[in-house]
């Protein structure tokens, strides 16, 4: 909020909304605040201190220091608003990589059932001899998915920064899942050329989503130079571990604003609601998928657990706690 910045400490107060204490100039009302927060005020409600505000009352509903707010929005079938990443816009909040199945229309097959409206690409050299060889593009039309072409197999920045150019002349999008590969055995990203390809990348215009490893510092580093979203490793790629250090992704997840993707480790569905219920923004996988006994099958409970995930993070889970608290009335009780 601009002019809160702007404001002293005298003409500032603290009012909770959705849950969150925040700052606002004094005198504020609830249609200067959706202005300031970029929301059209067609699309919402908002109660203050269990009130519901009438749309007509917006510009005359003062708020005052304490306040609890409330602003929702009307979604269809339980679902909250859609991932943007940079320009682009997905209904589905599961990524799925293209690898590993026994062909392409098996691939096809899967990513409808999953939901997912972004899968990733290898960028390979073309079988000029077999002229009658399919192309995964035969099968998924760029008109009907975002295609994220990415730079697997790259083990140093000009590699990958020669691979995504080569991808974008292609003529698919401008953008790239930027991978600059450190170890051949974990699969671990070297993450100081990865910063390095990624400068690059951004001021050439590309739409850079990095994987990298769980680091906080690296990636608010990324997030500094204009990467559209950080994609943290929850384990090795293709390891299946699940999620193996919650509390870097939380830290991640609460100290960068672009969204937040889990890429790489993810075994079986409730390690996908785990990511999400950790406030996640999405979840790449491939082999979690393409390695299943029933491929099919798994892409829908990947599907369903990152709708599941999303909705439980969205609700609020209760505190843990050592010991139970009753959940029937003790008032009552026969003696």
């Amino acid at each position: 909020m601009g002019d809160d910045i702007r404001s002293s400490d005298a003409d500032r107060m603290t009012v909770t909304l959705n849950g969150t204490p925040t700052a606002v100039a004094r005198g504020t009302t609830v249609s200067d605040l959706l202005t300031q927060l970029n929301i059209v005020r067609e699309r919402v409600a908002v109660e203050v201190n269990l009130a519901v505000i009438d749309r007509d009352a917006f510009a005359q509903a003062i708020l005052h220091e304490g306040d609890h707010g409330e602003i929702v929005s009307f979604v269809g079938g339980g679902m909250d608003e859609r991932l943007r990443i940079g320009p682009i816009e997905l209904k589905s909040r599961l990524i799925v990589g293209t690898g590993k199945f026994k062909d392409f229309a098996e691939t096809k097959r899967v990513i409808d059932a999953s939901g997912a409206d972004m899968v990733t690409v290898a960028v390979r050299r073309v079988n000029i001899l077999d002229h009658a060889s399919e192309n995964l593009l035969d099968y998924l039309n760029p008109k009907d998915y975002h295609i994220l072409p990415n730079t697997a197999g790259c083990y140093t920045a000009d590699e990958a920064i020669r691979t995504a150019r080569l991808a974008r002349s292609a003529g698919i999008s401008d953008l790239v899942k930027l991978e600059v590969i450190g170890d051949q055995r974990t699969l671990f990203p070297d993450n100081e050329a990865l910063l390095e390809a990624a400068k690059v990348l951004v001021k050439e215009g590309f739409v850079v989503l990095p994987y990298t490893t769980d680091d906080p510092i690296m990636a608010k580093k990324l997030e500094d130079i204009g990467c559209a979203a950080v994609m943290p490793l929850a384990a090795p790629i293709g390891s299946g571990l699940g999620i193996r250090n919650p509390y870097n992704l939380r830290i991640i997840r609460e100290t960068i604003k672009v969204p937040v993707i889990v890429d790489a480790g993810v075994g079986t569905a409730s390690d996908a609601a785990i990511a999400m219920e950790l406030g996640c923004s999405g979840v790449l996988m491939n082999t979690a998928i393409a390695g299943a006994k029933y491929p099919l099958m798994m892409a829908e409970a990947m599907r369903d657990a990152v709708h599941a995930g999303r909705l439980a993070y969205l609700a609020g889970r209760i505190p843990r706690k050592l010991y139970a608290t009753a959940s029937s009335p003790l008032e009552g009780l026969v003696d």
